[in-house]
């Protein structure tokens, strides 16, 4: 058995800090891996904006993975929102795609825009506590920034109703943070 297998959390043990972040970073990689499944349905593979899109889900995908290993590795209770991030992110991502490009563009911003906030917010409560996690979060945040601006030099800013779409994704992807951290 490893010492971290022997650190998993007991009955009656306090919840580590940790577990909620990983907890919630699993669910939002998920989610977003779901977003992206729903604009690809739309898009298909050979709309101009596919390529980019695909190459963001691998990435959110790669992300996903490592929060899924932390999760068995640290014995870490998953949310059990995760049917419905499942409906819901897709829903998100097949809608936005449906409204066209700059849509699906402006969602990937909005979104970006809260993970990036998140993964700072966490990084700081880390501090030096957890390298493995500090440094995983960092490789993904800078990833997620990259996400946000490729979808601005791409048209996000341009939908219509853009502030509004933005703010209601946004707000949703604050709702998601904070029910996944409890439920």
């Amino acid at each position: 058995m490893t010492a971290r297998a022997m650190t998993r959390w007991k009955p009656g043990d306090r919840p580590r800090a940790s577990d909620a972040m990983i907890r919630v970073d699993q669910a939002g990689e998920y989610g977003a891996t779901r977003i992206y499944a729903g604009q690809l349905a739309i898009f298909g593979d050979r709309h101009p904006t596919a390529r980019a899109i695909h190459h963001m889900a691998q990435q959110e995908e790669r992300h996903r993975l490592f929060f899924d290993r932390m999760i068995v590795e640290r014995g870490v209770r998953p949310t059990v929102l995760q049917p419905f991030w499942d409906v819901a992110g897709f829903a998100l991502g097949a809608v936005t795609a449906a409204m066209g490009p700059n849509a699906a563009m402006a969602c990937t911003a909005a979104v970006e825009t809260e993970i990036d906030k998140h993964y700072a917010e966490q990084l700081v409560e880390l501090g030096d506590s957890d390298p493995e996690l500090s440094a995983a979060i960092a490789d993904f945040q800078a990833e997620e920034v990259e996400h946000r601006d490729h979808a601005l030099a791409n048209g996000a800013e341009a939908t219509f109703g853009y502030p509004v779409l933005s703010g209601i994704i946004r707000m949703g992807c604050k709702v998601a943070i904070a029910a996944a951290k409890r439920i």
